[in-house]
């Protein structure tokens, strides 16, 4: 398994923004696709955003409530993926996971993932 690593968090005001990181040690290469989840404390983690490898054309998901506003992006060469937030809101806010995996049960699923960060904290004050 690749071991992920987040980074990037913080507290900002509502329409703010953050760029998140997730560096992956070992090559991502077998992983299909490679996510971002978040988790607001009560709440179960949900799929924010995901990116697939070149040979599934390098698609990328979004989550309705993300979409337009957050950017998913991953440099191979560097190992890291990245999550680019604008116009955040207070809903935004919870624990932000990078996950990697080889897919198959659908981007949104955390049973698509075999290896999670530890997460990064988003707070976003109105």
């Amino acid at each position: 398994q690749v071991q992920l690593v987040e980074s990037g968090g913080g507290s900002v005001q509502t329409g703010g923004s953050l760029r998140l990181s997730c560096a992956a040690s070992g090559s991502i290469v077998n992983n299909n696709v490679m996510g971002w989840f978040r988790q607001a404390p009560g709440e179960q983690r949900e799929g924010v955003a995901a990116s697939y490898s070149d040979r599934y054309y390098g698609t990328k998901y979004y989550a309705d409530s993300v979409q337009g506003r957050f950017n998913i992006s991953r440099d191979t060469a560097k190992n890291v993926l990245y999550l680019q937030l604008n116009s955040l809101k207070p809903e935004d806010a919870g624990v932000y996971y990078c996950a990697a995996g080889r897919g198959g049960l659908g981007w949104w699923s955390v049973e698509s993932y075999s290896s999670w960060g530890p997460g990064t904290q988003v707070s976003v004050s109105s």
